[in-house]
């Protein structure tokens, strides 16, 4: 195998840009909808906290593989949310998304949802003697006050992402050079006898676990 020109190297280079573009889009989706998702079942006491929790731990307990397939049923176009709203996501970047921001979610929103239940009650409540809104209480108190928490939670959520295959390869479809991130990219590889392909791919992604595990041992948490 040489390695002299761009086309050489695309085997490489286009998983590896495809995955750190829907980590960022994931990281996106995390610190906001996953961040309020846990403030909210944090702090929620309806009759519907027990079925959201449910839910957000479902990828995590639930084969990936059949959790893509359920995915698939519903998001294609004629599964029922397809269907009905002409939603066009299968097989495309918005899947590969979808898929790590699921994938992750319950390892996101858990710890999250666990630090703001136990932080101190009394310096909520001091901000809301001072006449503070809750989003200024959340923003100003709970999250600063529980930052190390959700910085573990989130490298956790999108180490679970980047090593995603069996919902992304449901819902994405596993298209070469579309849809082919670094873990489907080694599975490709294997798949096609190209272990040293594969070898140098799992490599990266040991190198990145190592640099995630040490972030996560410098903050303590």
């Amino acid at each position: 195998m040489g390695f002299g020109s761009f086309e050489e190297f695309s085997w490489l280079i286009s998983p590896l840009l495809l995955s750190a573009k829907t980590l960022f889009f994931s990281f996106l989706l995390f610190i906001t909808f996953g961040l309020f998702l846990a403030y909210f079942l944090a702090f929620y006491k309806g009759k519907i906290k027990a079925i959201l929790q449910a839910l957000t731990l479902l990828p995590l307990i639930f084969p990936p593989i059949a959790t893509g397939f359920l995915l698939l049923y519903f998001l294609g176009r004629n599964g029922f949310l397809g269907r009905n709203f002409g939603l066009d996501i299968v097989f495309s970047f918005k899947a590969l998304v979808i898929a790590s921001f699921l994938a992750g979610l319950p390892l996101f929103v858990k710890p999250i949802q666990t630090a703001f239940e136990n932080y101190p009650k009394s310096l909520i409540e001091a901000g809301f003697s001072l006449g503070k809104s809750k989003f200024e209480v959340a923003i100003f108190v709970l999250i600063p006050g529980t930052i190390k928490n959700i910085i573990s939670a989130l490298i956790l959520a999108l180490s679970r992402g980047l090593g995603e295959v069996g919902i992304t390869l449901m819902l994405g479809g596993n298209i070469e050079g579309k849809t082919d991130t670094i873990s489907l990219a080694i599975y490709n590889s294997v798949y096609n006898g190209e272990n040293e392909k594969a070898l140098i791919l799992s490599l990266i992604l040991v190198v990145l676990s190592f640099f995630m595990f040490r972030v996560l041992t410098l903050l303590k948490v």
